[in-house]
């Protein structure tokens, strides 16, 4: 019996069993993905994690004069420079 016709017919009796089935089987081969319809969730807000980070004092007074000439918060433009990186750096690697 296939894996994707095994788990279409399997019911479980309580979550023990639901967690130890899927400790040993895939989920990845019981989707067929080219099927898939893309969805959008526009409410869906990214979880944030706070973090501390220390900076050299004339740096973020710095970042601050910038934020303020394009009349942001200086938290948003830092996290504005780390996506920007962030976005070059990966598309460097992918090269």
């Amino acid at each position: 019996m296939s894996i994707s016709h095994m788990a279409k017919k399997r019911r479980f009796a309580n979550e023990d069993e639901e967690r130890e089935f899927w400790s040993d089987h895939d989920s990845a081969e019981l989707v067929d993905w080219t099927k898939a319809d893309r969805v959008t969730l526009p409410d869906l807000k990214p979880s944030l994690k706070t973090i501390s980070i220390r900076l050299p004092s004339f740096m973020l007074e710095e970042i601050k004069q910038i934020a303020h000439k394009r009349d942001v918060p200086y938290q948003s433009l830092i996290k504005l420079f780390l996506a920007e990186r962030l976005k070059r750096e990966i598309q460097d690697d992918a090269v």
